[in-house]
């Protein structure tokens, strides 16, 4: 019999709390042990949907810990807390998993890995399009020297605004006056679409480009009047010679995990010897190569089970013994995390930085 993995939930400030819940309920060798908020009103759902009974739902994560003795917390906290949240739960001996984005700035995301190393736990950091078919096979076909050296990443994604949905991606309409109380639009609390997703965009470039880093940064960005954070945001990343661009909207004119907007949320390759177009949600992948410059649709990998969200991909990996990788390991999204903060440096200075904090 394998170990069944006690997992707590511990802030739901991202609506993302719900998702990762659900893929607790759902893994045969996982059970949610408790859930805990401040707000007990933010975790009604969560109870109501996974019928966790009163000795499950706290609001102070310490007794809920004590109580608990998880296996894995999953955190769902505003950007700007997430070196709080992983400092306070840490000594707790349990493995961190922290939705993205990775953290407020590369400095409290060097707390949160050194609070995690004192405890010789893993900390993973679920960045959601990992999970995306197209995505890793996008990766794949990379690796494989498809389309030779990747020279250009183009990215653009984002949805409606985050509180047009709710967990388990159901739709809302919010109010003028929810916006200014949420989070979400706080420039203090690490919101904007900027914070939201671009961490994506430069995480997962860093994973197709093998952990590359670019020499500098430059970026723009704008948003509706009255709000503190911006809703669009451009961000330019040389590497060298060549050029890459990350573009984050809230505003699309859909979401597109029911109708992709255009542009398409997703990315676009560039290789020396080919292209590919991954777009969100979507079944295939488009290649372009030398030898078929009229360019082909190649079925997405299916995901295999141990591998097909950020829950099942933890369990398997700290089961066999294998390392975190890719954009959840601490190492890339560290590097996103950099790219992010040069992005916001450039923002304020509107100058073009380096990311080790100069102007370039």
């Amino acid at each position: 019999m394998k170990k069944k993995w006690r997992i707590v939930g511990i802030e739901f400030s991202h609506m993302h709390m719900g998702d990762l819940l659900r893929c607790v309920e759902n893994h045969p060798n996982a059970e949610i042990a408790g859930i805990c908020d401040p707000d007990p009103s933010r975790m009604q759902e969560a109870r109501e949907n996974f019928g966790l009974s009163d000795d499950q739902v706290f609001t102070d994560h310490q007794a809920c810990l004590e109580a608990t003795r998880p296996d894995l917390a999953i955190l769902c906290p505003p950007t700007a807390e997430h070196a709080d949240w992983v400092e306070r739960v840490a000594p707790y001996g349990a493995h961190v998993f922290v939705e993205k984005p990775f953290a407020g700035s590369v400095a409290e995301a060097d707390r949160m890995i050194a609070a995690m190393a004192k405890t010789g736990k893993q900390l993973i950091i679920n960045w959601p399009l990992r999970w995306v078919a197209s995505h890793v096979t996008a990766h794949r076909l990379i690796q494989e020297g498809v389309i030779g050296e990747l020279i250009e990443t183009h990215y653009y994604d984002g949805n409606r605004g985050p509180l047009y949905h709710g967990a388990d991606k159901i739709e809302k309409e919010p109010t003028a006056e929810e916006k200014q109380a949420a989070w979400w639009y706080s420039k203090q609390a690490g919101g904007g679409s900027l914070r939201d997703y671009l961490g994506y965009g430069v995480t997962l470039g860093t994973w197709f480009n093998g952990g590359r880093r670019p020499d500098e940064i430059t970026a723009l960005a704008s948003g509706t009047a009255g709000l503190e954070v911006d809703e669009h945001s451009i961000t330019i990343a040389r590497y060298g010679e060549h050029l890459s661009k990350f573009e984050t909207r809230w505003g699309t004119f859909s979401d597109p995990w029911i109708h992709q907007p255009q542009p398409k949320c997703g990315f676009v390759l560039r290789g020396t010897e080919g292209t590919i177009s991954s777009y969100d949600y979507e079944p295939t992948v488009r290649v372009q190569t030398r030898e078929r410059p009229e360019g082909y649709e190649m079925p997405a990998d299916e995901l295999p089970a141990d591998a097909a969200d950020g829950i099942a991909y933890t369990i398997s990996r700290i089961e066999s013994g294998q390392p975190i990788d890719g954009p959840l390991s601490p190492e890339v999204a560290r590097i996103g995390q950099e790219m992010v903060d040069a992005a916001i440096r450039s923002l304020e200075s509107g100058r073009t930085v380096s990311l080790e904090g100069g102007v370039a």
